[in-house]
Parts: structure tokens; sequence; C-alpha cells
């Protein structure tokens, strides 16, 4: 994974908007891993679950380019802009739902 990215700046201390992926708790629907984003804490499902919702809520809100694994053990982060996943070190542990 590559060192970091050009958004950090827009990283917010977030809180997670649900246990799991908002739309798929709404709809009845089912995930394979959860994202969070962090500009203001929107639990999505990944994009190998059917709805991608963690990817619908970036092309909805652009402004929210930040995403991190929403997994216990998994500290890694993805850019969308930039199509990059990182690592940021001296980070927290990623906030996970279990």
């Amino acid at each position: 994974m590559a060192a970091t990215c050009q958004h950090l700046d827009l990283v917010r201390e977030v809180t997670p908007s649900a246990p799991g992926c908002e739309e798929c708790l709404a709809s009845g629907g089912t995930w394979v891993k959860l994202r969070i984003c962090m500009t203001c804490g929107h639990i999505g499902c990944c994009d190998s679950s059917p709805g991608r919702h963690a990817t619908a809520h970036w092309r909805a809100h652009r402004d929210h380019p930040l995403m991190r694994s929403f997994e216990p053990g998994e500290d890694w982060w993805w850019c969308y802009p930039e199509q990059l996943g990182f690592e940021v070190p001296g980070a927290p542990p990623a906030p996970s739902h279990a």
C-alpha cells in the first residue's frame, strides 16, 4: 500500500452511524465487509457486497473522500479520488463493528 494521500486534512473524529451498513439494515440487505466514512461516520458495505453502499456514499458526497475498514483488526484506509490504499502511521486503531 502507498504511504498516504492528499485528503487527510478532511479526516474528522467520527462516530459510527450504525452497527452495520445503514442502507442494508434499512432494506434487509446483506453485506460482506463494512467501511466507515472518515468525514461523517457513515457505515456502508464494501464493493464485494451487493449494495456497494460505501462507494455509493462517496459518489453522493464527493467531499467525503476517505474511508477506513470497519472490520476488526484491519487498519487500512482508502482514498476514492486517488484510488489509493494506505495506512496512517500512528493513527489509533480502526473502529470496528465487533
